[in-house]
């Protein structure tokens, strides 16, 4: 009768202890229980701030680049080792939409993603200021559209995440902030658009950075108007991971 007793007052303790216990504690049973998103495989599209210097070899010291990319894929590596994730960067700087569609079929539908994250628009869009006229935005619209098509009927399951391309004024996108500003506003709303179309994450990386110069001027995070600092990656990744987590519960 004894032993009952301090059977039972051990477990009420135990229970009031319990009740004053971090949530993150009680919870990470849970969360690291959790199967979904096993073996998932992230594919990362782009220009040369997806790109990130990355090697093009086997060596892992820089095969996720030196961007959000790398920042991204280090940290839920770290955080969810159980989960086998697999990231890959494939973007290639300079590249615009038709880059993107010439190298489609090797660089993304072969590789079979379960999410697809794209960012490109600025070379796009510094080609038409530049005066090639075939980069315009409405012709940035019609293939870019034609691209998550081709992308959505070879794989249907697959998660797209569709990031704006951005600016700040810095260097000579401030020589020329007024037609830089145009076009990518143009640019942007498109990909919302296209965001919507094809049940994409849409991440506004715009006015994360517009939020951004609360804290420090442009060049802090952007050296020359068009790609980022090191804290300007950072702010990228913890923003892809926000915005992507408020979707795929198992990242969070």
């Amino acid at each position: 009768m004894k032993q009952r007793r301090t059977f039972l007052k051990n477990a009420a303790a135990l229970g009031v202890a319990a009740s004053f216990m971090p949530k993150a504690l009680l919870a990470s049973a849970n969360e690291y229980n959790n199967t979904e998103g096993g073996g998932y495989t992230f594919l990362f599209q782009g220009d040369s701030i997806t790109d990130g210097n990355r090697t093009r070899n086997n060596d892992w010291n820089h095969i996720m680049g030196h961007g959000y990319v790398y920042l991204v894929s280090s940290r839920l590596w770290y955080e969810l080792p159980e989960k086998k994730f697999h990231f890959i960067n494939r973007g290639v700087s300079g590249n615009s939409v038709t880059d993107l569609s010439n190298r489609w079929q090797q660089d993304t539908l072969d590789i079979k993603p379960d999410l697809l994250s794209i960012l490109i628009g600025i070379n796009d869009a510094v080609s038409f200021i530049d005066g090639n006229t075939y980069n315009s935005a409405d012709n940035f619209k019609a293939r870019y559209h034609a691209l998550l098509q081709q992308t959505k009927d070879a794989m249907p399951q697959v998660q797209l995440v569709m990031i704006e391309p951005f600016i700040l004024p810095v260097g000579k996108v401030k020589d020329k902030w007024d037609i830089y500003s145009e076009e990518l506003l143009k640019r942007q709303a498109i990909v919302k658009e296209l965001a919507a179309t094809f049940n994409a994450i849409h991440i506004p990386m715009q006015d994360h950075f517009n939020n951004a110069l609360q804290r420090a001027t442009a060049d802090y995070w952007i050296w020359d108007g068009i790609h980022p600092m090191p804290a300007g990656h950072e702010l990228m990744a913890r923003t892809w991971l926000k915005e992507v987590g408020k979707k795929l519960k198992f990242i969070k």
